[in-house]
C-alpha cells in the first residue's frame, strides 16, 4: 500500500518509474541512491508492506543536521515533477516466504498509478555467464512486448544488448532456451509478471561480483542514462553524478583502535 507524505496522494500519470532490485551486490540500489541524490529528489511517500524485512534509520540523502533527523524506512517513493520520474528505493531484502506477495503489490500499484513505463535496475553473478555472456560489454536489458514496439529501435541504435537466453540442457544445443539471471532477486519473475500483465518494464542489468560495487552503480546508471537522459552528459568527461553522505558507512566504520 502506497501512503503518501503529504496533504494528498502525489498523481504519476504519465511518470517513468525507476527502482531496484535486491540483487548481488546491491547495484540496483547504489545506482538509485545516486539518481535521488544527484536529482536532489524530494520524498514523496512510501509502500507500507509486511513484505520487506523492517527498517528505520536516518535520512541517507541529508544535506544538513536538520534534515538528516528525518525517518527513512524500507520502501520509499522519490519524485521529480519536472523530469516525470518517480523513484522507489528499496532498503531491504524480502521476506522469503512473502516474494509472491510483493510482486503483486509491486504490478498492482504501477497499473494503479499509471507509469508510462517503469525501469527495473538489477544485476547477476559473472561467474555465472555462458561463453557468449563472456565477450563485450557486462550491461544487457530486457524489454516487455509493450515497451519493445515503442524502445527496440532506439535501444539497438544505443548498441545496447540484450539478455541471451541460455539453453536448458546446455550440452545439447537444440534444447529449449530459457532466461536465467542467477543472484538476480525477483528480477526475472518481475519481468514475467509484467509481460503477462502487458506493463512496459524495461531491465537493466549489469554482471556483477560480490565486494565493493560502486563502480559497477556508477557504469549502470551511467549506462540508464544514455537512454533516458535524465542528466545532460557533458562535452567532455562523463555525468557528475552526487554521492550520497551514506556510502561514507558503505564498509562499516573502520577498525576500532583499541584492537591494537
Amino acid at each position: 500500500m502506497f501512503i503518501s507524505t503529504g496533504s494528498g496522494d502525489p498523481s504519476f500519470k504519465g511518470f517513468t518509474l525507476v527502482m531496484p532490485a535486491v540483487s548481488v551486490g546491491n547495484v540496483g540500489q547504489l545506482a538509485v541512491d545516486l539518481l535521488i541524490s544527484t536529482l536532489n529528489m524530494p520524498k514523496v511517500g512510501y509502500l507500507h508492506t509486511d513484505c520487506l524485512i523492517p527498517m528505520a534509520g536516518n535520512n541517507p540523502y541529508a544535506t544538513c543536521a536538520e534534515d538528516a533527523s528525518q525517518l527513512s524506512t524500507n520502501a520509499e517513493v522519490y519524485s521529480h515533477s519536472d523530469l516525470k520520474l518517480a523513484v522507489l528505493q528499496i532498503r531491504t531484502p524480502i521476506i522469503q516466504t512473502k516474494v509472491r506477495s510483493f510482486r503483486k503489490l509491486l504490478v498492482s500499484w504501477i497499473k494503479s498509478c499509471g507509469f508510462v513505463k517503469t525501469v527495473l535496475l538489477s544485476s547477476s553473478h559473472a561467474y555465472q555467464r555462458d561463453d557468449r555472456q563472456l565477450l563485450g560489454t557486462s550491461l544487457r536489458y530486457l524489454l516487455t512486448p509493450p515497451l519493445q514496439k515503442l524502445e527496440v529501435q532506439r535501444v539497438e541504435e544505443l548498441g545496447w544488448r540484450e539478455m541471451e537466453r541460455i539453453s536448458l540442457f546446455p550440452d545439447i544445443p537444440d534444447s529449449e532456451q530459457r532466461l536465467y539471471i542467477p543472484g538476480g532477486g525477483v528480477t526475472k519473475a518481475l519481468y514475467t509478471d509484467c509481460c503477462t500483465e502487458d506493463i512496459s518494464m524495461a531491465v537493466v542489468l549489469i554482471f556483477c561480483s560480490e565486494g565493493d560495487n560502486i563502480a559497477d552503480a556508477f557504469m549502470l546508471i551511467n549506462h540508464l542514462n544514455e537512454w533516458l537522459h535524465l542528466l545532460e552528459k557533458p562535452t567532455q568527461g562523463s555525468v557528475k553524478w552526487r554521492v550520497p553522505p551514506s556510502w561514507r558507512l558503505l564498509f562499516g566504520s573502520g577498525i576500532p583502535p583499541l584492537l591494537f
